[in-house]
């Protein structure tokens, strides 16, 4: 389909229920991510969900930026993750495998006040941001949105940075710690879900720290000759084995494949 608005044509490609809008270009961020630079990056932590096949209406919305979380309650859609507890999501379909390899869609969302997606691969998220208009930051745009979000080292457990330190380690909402903010409103950079880029690497088979104290895992020469995704920030868990969350932590261990409860992602536009 082609519309027409003076100068102005934008274009929309149908593929099922899954409509796919180019960006116009216009400057302006949908309302669920905040501008750093002349990148939209998502506000919050991704959430993945699967919408009903009779709600092509609501793509729309989500891919416009503009769907809320009661708009996905009220259509009946799932959200996907880690299926055990605490998680207790819906776990990916076979349809959504985690080499990224889908038959039917799932999209990534940014909305306050739900668990983060974790247990995805980076296969899973670099496609659901695709499907949802988006696409992974770049290790470059992930570090510029990060700026100024507090980094404190330790977590009052109700509006610092969801870092497990000193409480009980587990996710939190989206948007739920007031403190964790960037300079440019994006939140949870520091902790809660380590979130996965755009960018790959050579797997790393060592580990140090900056002199802030995060942690970096980058390079070693792995005999694997595999690579390995990047992570950003650290997540709830990351003091165990003397690691650290922070705005400069690095993380690049794990294949493209590997999904598990810390690892979650942010799209941007």
């Amino acid at each position: 389909m082609t519309k027409s608005a003076g100068s102005l044509v934008v274009f929309t490609v149908l593929v099922g229920v899954c409509a796919v809008p180019a960006r116009a270009g216009t400057g302006k961020c949908s309302p669920d991510s905040a501008p750093v630079g002349p990148v939209c990056v998502d506000k919050y932590e991704a959430s993945v969900w699967t919408l009903p096949t009779t709600s092509p209406s609501l793509v729309k919305k989500v891919q416009a930026g503009k769907a809320t979380l009661e708009d996905l309650m009220r259509a009946g859609a799932t959200q996907l993750g880690c299926a055990g507890p605490p998680y207790s999501e819906t776990p990916f379909p076979e349809s959504f495998p985690d080499d990224g390899n889908w038959t039917e869609p799932a999209y990534a969302i940014s909305i306050p006040g739900v668990l983060p997606t974790t247990c995805a691969s980076w296969f899973q998220a670099e496609q659901a941001c695709r499907l949802s208009g988006k696409r992974l930051l770049t290790n470059q745009e992930w570090q510029a949105a990060a700026a100024s979000t507090p980094d404190p080292g330790t977590d009052d457990a109700m509006s610092d940075c969801n870092i497990g330190r000193p409480f009980a380690q587990a996710l939190t909402p989206t948007g739920s710690r007031g403190k964790c903010v960037s300079r440019w409103g994006v939140y949870d950079m520091v902790g809660n879900a380590a979130e996965y880029v755009a960018d790959w690497g050579e797997q790393a088979t060592t580990c140090a720290l900056w002199l802030s104290g995060d942690s970096s895992c980058v390079g070693g020469n792995s005999a694997e000759g595999l690579p390995a995704a990047t992570l950003r920030g650290g997540s709830f868990s990351d003091e165990d084995g003397g690691t650290k969350a922070g705005v400069f932590s690095v993380r690049m261990t794990d294949s493209p494949y590997y999904a598990v409860g810390t690892h979650g992602f942010r799209c941007g536009r």
